[in-house]
């Protein structure tokens, strides 16, 4: 996907909602898909953040989007049905659902683990995700193709020591990922993959390895072209697919 070109209409007429929007990963592909004609919720819980990623989505030329603070650690299933509804009312239906947010508070052995750290990690990467997507699914299904897309992680296609909550929730994450794939295969026109971006300059990778040049690393926006053929018509057909930077 690095050589994808796509046109600047790609995504015109569609609705995109992105969890964790306010930085990072979730910035830079909330702002391209406005500027490639969707319509974006931005959803994360610092309102200032998002305002941000509104006007600068507004200062690209992008279509106006739409602001949802929601803090996912302490979401009840009622808040999703909430959203939804919400959705449901101002938009119509859904063509696409970025699960972006994630929670990574330290490494650290099982041994010394928090368990009440273990449960904020789980609820923000897995269960949030569980919960968001279940929500949302009458309205994905009310759309002429939508696409689902799982932000996954290396740790969780090779296991690694000291990665904690975070690790196990982004196996569990993939295994959402095929579950849902297969059970949406031939009953909707719902396509469901998730996308490994590999070590990039964020915040969260910053917390994981503190020590390491993160300028070294590539930005968010070289992950652009992946999120927007994901996006995108031109994914139509692939669906339980664990794709990945490279």
């Amino acid at each position: 996907m690095r050589d994808y070109h796509p046109p600047k209409a790609l995504l015109a007429g569609r609705t995109i909602l992105v969890t964790g929007a306010g930085d990072g990963i979730g910035r830079a592909a909330a702002i391209a898909f406005a500027t490639h004609g969707a319509t974006v919720i931005l959803l994360g819980r610092t309102i200032a953040k998002l305002e941000a990623v509104y006007d600068a989505i507004e200062n690209a030329g992008g279509v106006k989007p739409a602001i949802y603070p929601m803090n996912l650690e302490g979401a009840s299933p009622h808040d999703y049905t909430e959203l939804a509804e919400t959705l449901t009312k101002e938009f119509g239906s859904l063509e696409g659902l970025l699960h972006n947010a994630a929670m990574l508070p330290y490494l650290s052995r099982l041994d010394d683990y928090d368990p009440e750290i273990w449960h904020q990690v789980m609820q923000v990467n897995l269960n949030a995700p569980f919960l968001l997507t279940q929500a949302c699914l009458p309205l994905l299904r009310k759309a002429k193709d939508a696409s689902v897309v799982f932000t996954g992680d290396q740790v969780s296609r090779q296991s690694k020591a000291y990665w904690g909550a975070y690790g196990v929730s982004k196996f569990g994450l993939e295994g959402l990922m095929l579950l849902l794939a297969e059970e949406t295969r031939d009953s909707s026109d719902i396509r469901v993959n998730s996308f490994a971006p590999g070590p990039t300059r964020t915040k969260l990778r910053l917390l994981a390895f503190p020590g390491e040049e993160i300028e070294s690393l590539k930005t968010p926006d070289s992950l652009i072209p992946d999120y927007l053929w994901l996006m995108g018509p031109d994914s139509i057909g692939t669906s339980g697919e664990a794709l990945e930077y490279s």
